[in-house]
């Protein structure tokens, strides 16, 4: 018989017992991959016309984002005394994202070009670029593309958020080489983390203007109160706080936010929604960084099971290129090309854009991710450049619709100069 050790005395056992440990994001919760399926269904259903609280699904993705974000980065600090790799992190980034969108954006330019009207391929060819230099969201702001009236002529119109996203993974790891070193590296980037989000909710109140939204909804700035909100849950001050917290209470909590959020996407509006701009935005943000604490402090609590369902999970796992297909197929299987509308035309498209997603996934992003040697290093930096220079000459091949006689301009009967 094995020899067991002798329990303490009952009156030690309290005593004797460990702390819980700091939660950390490097280990995997399930929840969170049914998380992110949730909030890309909010998204497809906000974008069918079905959910006017789905656009909050964008939020919930860049929490996410900046919770798994930072984690990762310091765990890799305290793993290294305060060092970061940051050519590997951005390596990694590249390889995890860059295929799908590549394919993303050349099929979906050949699409608009064989099926697609004048409009929404010259409006292709213009966006194009700027989406592939992950600088789409001021591309818009500049153009004054409104997000909530002129989606519908922008068939990139929807990868402003990945653009903010981008942009978050080039900065954020930088300020993190300089705050992450020495002793008290958690409470500082804790603070950074904070302060930062204090001064983005700032722009957006001063920023807002009732005309148009879009400067405040779609700039990298006023955004970045929801990535550094899911940063700052994952720093060590944040997660032990959080792991004080008993299970079934942490339980009690994520039943109580999660419910607060879908509430709230229910009763949302778009850019009508009162104090969106002015707050709504940010606690919605608050809510969801909470949410994610709890659940990785207790991803076995009812709410954590019901997102750790398989369903959810397998659409969180797709939820990347399920995003970036659903919008050109939205644009493109109109009314009236498939001859009907209503739930028929959603359940289509639903279809549809789970399908390319799944394929993406097994036959682009997966073998590059994981099993393509030749994507690392600096055959990986030279496929990088190469996908890029196509990218180049395929927008440079695709003609630009013809204007003038005998065609409809489109933009200028809009504007009211045709």
């Amino acid at each position: 018989m094995p020899l067991q050790a002798t329990p303490p005395p009952a009156h030690h056992r309290a005593r004797a017992a460990p702390p819980p440990a700091p939660l950390t994001p490097r280990r995997h919760i399930a929840p969170l991959d049914g998380l992110r399926g949730l909030a890309v269904l909010g998204v497809l259903f906000f974008h069918a016309g079905h959910l006017d609280g789905g656009f909050l699904g964008v939020d919930l993705f860049f929490v996410l984002s900046g919770f798994l974000i930072t984690g990762l980065l310091l765990a890799q600090a305290r793993a290294r005394d305060g060092r970061i790799g940051l050519l590997a992190f951005w390596g990694r980034r590249a390889r995890r994202l860059l295929p799908a969108l590549a394919v993303v954006l050349a099929g979906t330019l050949l699409l608009v070009w064989a099926l697609g009207p004048p409009n929404l391929l010259r409006y292709a060819l213009d966006d194009g670029p700027w989406v592939t230099a992950n600088l789409a969201n001021w591309h818009f702001v500049a153009d004054r593309v409104g997000y909530w009236d002129s989606a519908d002529t922008r068939v990139f119109g929807h990868l402003w958020s990945i653009a903010v996203e981008e942009q978050f993974y080039v900065v954020w790891p930088l300020v993190l080489c300089v705050v992450a070193r020495g002793r008290g590296a958690g409470r500082r980037v804790a603070a950074v983390a904070a302060g930062g989000a204090a001064v983005s909710l700032v722009l957006m109140v001063v920023l807002t203007t009732p005309a148009d939204t879009t400067r405040v909804y779609e700039g990298t700035d006023t955004r970045a109160f929801s990535l550094l909100l899911g940063a700052l849950a994952a720093t060590p001050p944040a997660t032990r706080l959080v792991s004080r917290v008993g299970e079934r209470a942490a339980g009690r909590w994520s039943l109580a936010l999660a419910t607060g959020i879908g509430a709230y996407w229910v009763a949302a509006d778009g850019q009508d929604s009162p104090t969106l701009f002015r707050g709504g935005l940010f606690l919605h943000a608050l809510a969801a960084a909470l949410l994610i604490a709890c659940l990785a402090r207790a991803p076995h609590t009812p709410v954590g099971r019901l997102l750790a369902a398989a369903p959810l999970r397998r659409l969180g796992l797709v939820s990347y290129s399920l995003y970036l297909w659903h919008w050109p197929v939205y644009l493109l299987l109109g009314e009236e090309r498939l001859g009907f509308g209503g739930a028929r035309r959603t359940a289509v498209l639903l279809t549809v854009s789970v399908a390319l997603a799944w394929l993406s996934k097994v036959l682009v992003e997966d073998p590059v991710r994981f099993r393509a040697r030749w994507a690392r290093g600096r055959t990986g930096a030279l496929a990088l450049v190469a996908t890029f220079a196509v990218l180049a000459a395929l927008w440079a091949a695709v003609p630009e619709p013809r204007t003038g006689e005998g065609s409809v301009d489109v933009t200028r009967l809009v504007s009211g100069d045709g």
